[in-house]
């Protein structure tokens, strides 16, 4: 593969070039580098990704942790596919290379919009489900029944326009 070229084709239609930070601790130096090279390889299967390159920094030990930061360098094809993958995989920086600056289409933009408020739902759902007390949980799994309730009508409505 080209990757000039191919960064250049894939910006043109609208994809991102970023560096994204990540760091990653274990209990052997072996176990933190083996972390990172699978982390590069399990985001190329990401959906829009067209590369990942990984470069990990020299594991130090600290209090018998070995620690390390990894810096991807990602081209993705659009913008919500780079907001999906911070929002699953939480990087502690992001630095965008190219392109210089990101227009959006409205239709994006509610996609971008609607993957934040279902990947902030989802870990609202585990930290809910693993802390609160049975009758708390209950009246949560009952708000979540009547949320879902309004978001069908409100898509059959969008139907029938």
């Amino acid at each position: 593969m080209d990757v000039q070229k191919t960064t250049k084709e894939t910006i043109e239609k609208g994809g991102i070039l970023a560096l994204l930070y990540f760091d990653i601790h274990a209990k052997t130096k072996e176990t933190v580098q083996e972390i990172g090279t699978g982390f590069v390889e399990e985001l190329l299967k990401k959906d829009g990704v067209v590369y990942a390159l990984g470069e990990i920094d020299e594991p130090i030990l600290d209090k018998d942790i070995y620690s390390t930061s990894v810096e991807i360098k990602i081209l993705v094809r659009t913008f919500s596919q780079l907001i999906a993958l911070c929002a699953v995989n939480s990087p502690f920086a992001v630095e965008i290379l190219k392109p210089d600056k990101i227009s959006l289409e409205v239709g994006e933009a509610q996609e971008i919009l609607t993957s934040v408020a279902a990947t902030t739902a989802d870990y609202k759902k585990y930290i809910v489900e693993r802390l609160s007390k049975p009758e708390d949980l209950e009246r949560y799994r009952h708000f979540m029944e009547k949320r879902r309730e309004i978001g069908k009508k409100i898509l059959e409505r969008k139907e029938g326009e």
